[in-house]
């Protein structure tokens, strides 16, 4: 054990993994923190600290995609069922707010920390993406000149009016991962898509559906981008024949069959729920 109670260094967690898995590299757990599969703490001098829970996290990752083969995807969900992992919406190294838009203009879409949080009271707070008063439109000019480049993006007076929400509600939507913002300008932006989700979203909160409930629908999805992942996969191997056009092609053919078949199943099963 470190210095700090209680926790453990990458070099002692991967010393302690290859009792049981002698090949493991330390890029291996890296690699695997990267993909949300693990969320060590960092000591004040940003050292990785691993706790046992980690440890037993790792251990348990490792297992499912060595010996029973499941993806990545699929590990990150099992893991939080059984209660190794915290639901956290893994995120990307980068995101870029546009394909081809200047660099300069782009960066990392981490909000600044603020000192008030807006929290329900048995949830955990959530960090205020959009304020409760949007800013006046002629403070958004520096964002709007960059998102008029494309039509996907909106500033944050334009997304609200697009979506109809109050400020609290997108706030918690972002938390729980199912908004994406993006930083253009130093300026929060959303995408065309993160307006069609909440135009969806409107009317659930309008009925009085708890939000937080609403997080549990992105890890359906990301289960069934697990599931499109398993079923393409001899379409995206190296000896399936296909150019990288053609995987595409083929993987978006699945993934809309996969949908038309979900749908019925899902028709079936509500019909069961209401006794029809």
């Amino acid at each position: 054990m470190s210095a700090n109670q209680g926790t453990m260094r990458i070099g002692e967690v991967h010393a302690l993994l290859r009792k049981d898995v002698p090949d493991i590299e330390l890029s291996k757990i890296r690699y695997y923190e990267d993909k949300g599969l693990v969320q060590p703490s960092r000591s004040r001098k940003g050292y990785r600290l691993y706790s046992e829970r980690d440890v037993a996290c790792l251990r348990e990752a490792i297992r499912l995609a060595n010996d029973e083969f499941v993806p990545l995807r699929v590990v990150r969900l099992r893991l939080i069922e059984q209660g190794l992992l915290k639901d956290v919406p893994a995120q990307p190294a980068q995101r870029h707010a546009a394909r081809g838009a200047a660099p300069s203009a782009v960066s990392m879409p981490v909000p600044s920390p603020v000192p008030e949080l807006v929290a329900t009271s048995d949830a955990a707070p959530v960090m205020p993406i959009v304020p409760d008063e949007p800013a006046k439109p002629e403070a958004q000019d520096s964002v709007a000149a960059e998102v008029r480049t494309s039509e996907q993006y909106f500033t944050t007076s334009e997304f609200l009016e697009s979506c109809d929400l109050e400020a609290s509600a997108v706030n918690q939507l972002v938390s729980l991962g199912l908004l994406a913002p993006v930083t253009v300008a130093n300026e929060t932006a959303f995408t065309g898509l993160d307006v069609r989700i909440a135009q969806r979203a409107a009317p659930l909160i309008e009925r009085g559906v708890d939000v937080r409930l609403l997080g549990s629908l992105r890890r359906v999805v990301e289960r069934e981008i697990g599931i499109l992942e398993d079923l393409t996969q001899p379409l995206r191997g190296q000896g399936s024949g296909l150019s990288a056009d053609q995987a595409h092609e083929a993987v978006e053919a699945v993934a809309l069959e996969l949908s038309a078949l979900r749908a019925e199943l899902f028709t079936r099963a509500l019909r069961e729920y209401l006794g029809r």
